[in-house]
C-alpha cells in the first residue's frame, strides 16, 4: 500500500510541476504526511487530492490536468506574490466575480504573462483578495489588449455575499 501511495505522489507531483511549476507544487504538497489520494472506484485512477481533509486538487480525467479549489488558491495566494497564476481585476467588479460571473478583458488590471489558454487561474482583486477560480479562455496578449469579450471562465466564486 505504501508503494502505491508513493507512486501516486510521484505522479501528482510530475503533473503539478508541469502545469503550475515546481514552486507551486512545493507549496501545495508541502507536507506529504497530510496528503490523501482518492481513487476512482471504477478505474482506480487518482481523482482527488486532499490536504488535511480539505480538497486541494481534482484530477480531470478528460485531459489529465488538475483543477484548483478555493483552498489551493488560498494556499498559493498566501505563499506566492502576484501575479503568479493570477488574473488581477478591478476592485469595482469584485462582487460579480465572487458570485461566479465571468471576467471580461476590459476588467483585467494585471495577469501572469506565463499563462496559456485553458490554464487554471486564480482571480483576485487589486488587493490580492481571492474572488474565484476559473480557466483562461484566450492568450494573455489578447486578454490585456481587448476591450470586449470574456477572458476567464469562472468555475467557482467565493460567494461571500450570497446575494
Amino acid at each position: 500500500m505504501e508503494t502505491k501511495l508513493l507512486l501516486g505522489l510521484r505522479q501528482i507531483k510530475a503533473i503539478s510541476d508541469y502545469q503550475f511549476g515546481a514552486i507551486v507544487t512545493d507549496i501545495l504538497l508541502d507536507n506529504i504526511d497530510h496528503i490523501k489520494l482518492v481513487r476512482s472506484p471504477k478505474t482506480n485512477k487518482i481523482r482527488y487530492i486532499y490536504y488535511k481533509n480539505n480538497l486541494l486538487l481534482t484530477l480531470r480525467p478528460t485531459n489529465g490536468f488538475f483543477t484548483l479549489t478555493l483552498y489551493s488558491a488560498n494556499k498559493i495566494i498566501t505563499n506566492i506574490s502576484p501575479p503568479k497564476l493570477r488574473v488581477i481585476v478591478l476592485n469595482e467588479i469584485s462582487e460579480y466575480i465572487m458570485k461566479g460571473r465571468n471576467v471580461f478583458c476590459r476588467h483585467i488590471v494585471e495577469i501572469d504573462e506565463n499563462l496559456r489558454p485553458f490554464d487554471e487561474v486564480i482571480v483576485v482583486n487589486q488587493n490580492d483578495e481571492l474572488l474565484g477560480i476559473g480557466k483562461l479562455k484566450i492568450p494573455v496578449s489578447y486578454a490585456k489588449s481587448f476591450s470586449r469579450g470574456i477572458a476567464v471562465d469562472i468555475r467557482k466564486g467565493i460567494n461571500k455575499s450570497k446575494i
